[in-house]
């Protein structure tokens, strides 16, 4: 993520249409504004269908508690590959069918009635023509839902829960009383950062082997949020294209100010500008326990995924940025020898290479122990996760939602299965096109007119299609989350009524 992204998330940007029941905008047509920074007039009526109960899944109880209902069946929408991702009558069909709102809203609300934790959130959408509308929040999950399907948005963003609700800020007479006062925190990867050490892709571009970077980074801290943290509930998602993020949703996360938020982001930065030499690691001795423990992770990647795959030293600039990270001026003034006259030696021959030649005696001066660190820092550097700390530090930073369609690749942003990180293919991740199309090739191969499952149960949408063990990986996450804010409300009042 950019950092003009990242901070587009703290900028005052303007609100939503009204939801059913409110009052409208001053302003009339809505004045938006676009990513140029230009204001487009909008009329309201442009926004919204007329038809406002149809295709509602998320259709509120009587008793208003939050109760999700089946949607009735959609018209099958014909999706050829090479359709445009963002196309409204795609994104339309996608939302209708296949987005699982009814788990987004309790993984939001950590419960199933809805609550202030949700009916506080923010959200924030990006529309078909670039408009950019913040500070948008919804009593129930079922209308965030008609919402989406009334905008149509090409994706939509996550922010905190607010003291108030984001839509009555400017009722209020002082402006403290509107401050964030929860959030998932979250975490960034992008293989942007890795552009300086990767040598198959640059820039937006993805491969098997670069990924391997997001693989080793997701393990690594992953390991510490647990360990070091005692975090349990981690879900990481496939950004669409070249990254990855976490967002963990254990309520004392979720309660972090920014000042302890920029406090952890810090313990997990390792990879940190550089002096002169391009030394980029800069880490005390004896190693702290995490670091000791990400390079027992790193390592067994060094040898394969950066020396075999990545090869980062065959070059001759790539050779003299080793060499000018080793300890020793004659060990490396013997090392350049030995290489100018092999000028195609591999980077897992050169490495190997600074053991033998410090083993023979080129240098009267090496320090061992000096080249062991030496060596340490340098698999650190090439494995060590390089995260986008700045998007960690603010509990009022928006972040992509999970499951919504990436406009550039068409990928839905689906969770990677942890236990399966290694065998996450980015690559193979569905697009909307595709997804819309298996639904109708699911349709095609019924031979009755009901689709029925096990029990006579109709089957989901989602179900037909490769994102159901996305869908059902979250369904679990989410389930086990809601089972822990469940447990703590009883202890807590438990605890209430104890007496001393």
């Amino acid at each position: 993520m950019s950092s003009s992204q990242a901070d587009r998330g703290d900028n005052t940007l303007p609100d939503a249409p009204p939801i059913d029941g409110e009052e409208a905008s001053d302003e009339s047509p809505a004045t938006l504004v676009d990513n140029g920074g230009r204001k487009a007039d909008v009329k309201l009526e442009d926004l919204f269908n007329d038809d406002d109960d149809s295709d509602d899944e998320f259709r509120s109880s009587s008793n208003d508690t939050g109760k999700v209902e089946s949607s009735p069946p959609a018209a099958p929408i014909q999706a050829v590959p090479s359709a445009k991702y963002t196309d409204p009558e795609i994104m339309l069909a996608f939302y209708q069918r296949l987005f699982p709102f009814r788990y987004l809203f309790q993984w939001l609300n950590h419960s199933i009635k809805p609550s202030n934790d949700f009916a506080h959130r923010e959200f924030a959408f990006t529309l078909q023509n670039d408009a950019y509308l913040r500070y948008q929040s919804f009593p129930t999950g079922d209308l965030l839902r008609k919402q989406v399907l009334q905008l149509n948005p090409s994706r939509f963003e996550i922010g905190p829960i607010y003291s108030t609700n984001p839509r009555d800020r400017k009722t209020l007479r002082k402006s403290t009383a509107f401050r964030p006062i929860a959030k998932e925190l979250v975490f960034d990867l992008d293989l942007t950062d890795y552009d300086s050490i990767r040598t198959c892709c640059t820039k937006a571009n993805i491969c098997h082997k670069c990924w391997t970077f997001v693989s080793m980074a997701v393990k690594c801290v992953d390991a510490s949020l647990r360990a070091d943290f005692g975090f349990q509930h981690i879900m990481w998602v496939y950004s669409g294209r070249r990254g990855a993020h976490a967002w963990i949703s254990d309520k004392r996360a979720r309660n972090m100010d920014d000042a302890r938020r920029r406090a952890l982001a810090g313990y997990l930065e390792v990879i940190k500008g550089g002096d002169q030499s391009g030394k980029k690691v800069n880490v005390k001795r004896p190693l702290h326990p995490h670091l000791a423990r990400s390079l027992d992770i790193l390592k067994e990647y060094f040898a394969t995924a950066i020396l075999e795959d990545q090869d980062p030293f065959a070059t001759h600039e790539g050779a003299e940025r080793l060499l000018n990270l080793l300890p020793d001026r004659s060990l490396t003034d013997a090392l350049r020898k030995k290489w100018a006259a092999s000028p195609h030696r591999s980077s897992t021959y050169k490495w190997s290479d600074i053991d033998s030649v410090a083993k023979s005696g080129a240098s009267k001066s090496l320090d061992g122990k000096a080249l062991l660190e030496a060596k340490q820092d340098i698999v650190l550097e090439y494995t060590y996760p390089r995260l986008d700390v700045e998007v960690s530090k603010k509990q009022i930073h928006l972040l992509k939602s999970p499951f919504v369609v990436h406009p550039g690749t068409g990928k839905v942003c689906v969770p990677i299965d942890l236990e399966k990180v290694e065998k996450f293919d980015p690559l193979g991740v569905p697009t909307v096109t595709e997804l819309l199309g298996e639904i109708d090739e699911f349709g095609q191969g019924m031979a009755g007119g009901e689709e029925e499952g096990v029990a006579g149960k109709k089957v989901a949408d989602y179900e037909k299609t490769s994102l159901k063990p996305y869908v059902e990986y979250f369904k679990r996450h989410v389930g086990e989350l809601l089972k822990a804010e469940q447990g703590g409300v009883k202890r807590e009042r438990e605890e209430d009524g104890m007496e001393f």
